[in-house]
C-alpha cells in the first residue's frame, strides 16, 4: 500500500509530508514559469531540425539516384556511339582497302601496258636497226665485190647504174 494513503503520512511532524509538499510547490513553480512550454518548444525545434535534415537527405538521395540514372544512360549512349564509330571505321577501312586494291590493279595494268608498248617499240626499233645494218652491210659487201670486179675490168655503164640504184633501194 502506498505511503500517502496511510494516516501517519499526513502528520505535520512527518518529514516525508514536507518533502512531498516541497516537491508539489517546485512542480507548480516550474509549470507557472513555463518550463514545460520551453522544453516542448526546444524539442519541437530539434524535431523540426531533424525532419529538415531527413528531408534534405531524401532530396540528396533522389538527386544522386537521378544523376546515377543519367550517368548510366550517358554511358549506354557513349557505348552505342563507340560501337557505331567502330562499325563505321571498319566499313571505311574495308572500303579504302578495296579502293587501294583497285588503284593498285589499275596502276599495275597501266604499267604493264606501258611496258608492253615500250617492248614492242624497242623490238620495232631493233628490227629496223638490224634491217638497216643488214642493208648497209649488204651494200658494202656488194660495193666491195663490184669494186673488185670493176678493178679487174673496165668500167661498165650498166654496172655503175645498178650500183647507184642499190643504195636507194636498200634504205
Amino acid at each position: 500500500m502506498p505511503a500517502f494513503l496511510t494516516g501517519h503520512f499526513y502528520d505535520v511532524a512527518n518529514p516525508e509530508l514536507w518533502v512531498a509538499v516541497g516537491l508539489l510547490i517546485f512542480i507548480a513553480i516550474v509549470v507557472m514559469a513555463g518550463v514545460p512550454k520551453l522544453v516542448a518548444t526546444s524539442l519541437d525545434a530539434k524535431a523540426a531540425k531533424i525532419q529538415g535534415d531527413l528531408d534534405e537527405a531524401a532530396r540528396l538521395r533522389a538527386e544522386a539516384e537521378a544523376m546515377l540514372a543519367q550517368i548510366r544512360q550517358e554511358k549506354a549512349e557513349a557505348e552505342a556511339q563507340a560501337a557505331d564509330l567502330l562499325a563505321t571505321a571498319e566499313a571505311d577501312a574495308k572500303r579504302l582497302e578495296a579502293e587501294a586494291k583497285a588503284r593498285i590493279e589499275e596502276s599495275t595494268a597501266r604499267r604493264q601496258a606501258l611496258a608492253e608498248r615500250r617492248i614492242a617499240q624497242a623490238e620495232a626499233e631493233a628490227t629496223q636497226e638490224v634491217k638497216a645494218a643488214a642493208a648497209d652491210l649488204a651494200a658494202k659487201a656488194a660495193q666491195q665485190i663490184l669494186a673488185a670486179r670493176i678493178a679487174d675490168a673496165k668500167s661498165d655503164p650498166l654496172l655503175d647504174q645498178a650500183i647507184g640504184q642499190i643504195g636507194g633501194k636498200l634504205n
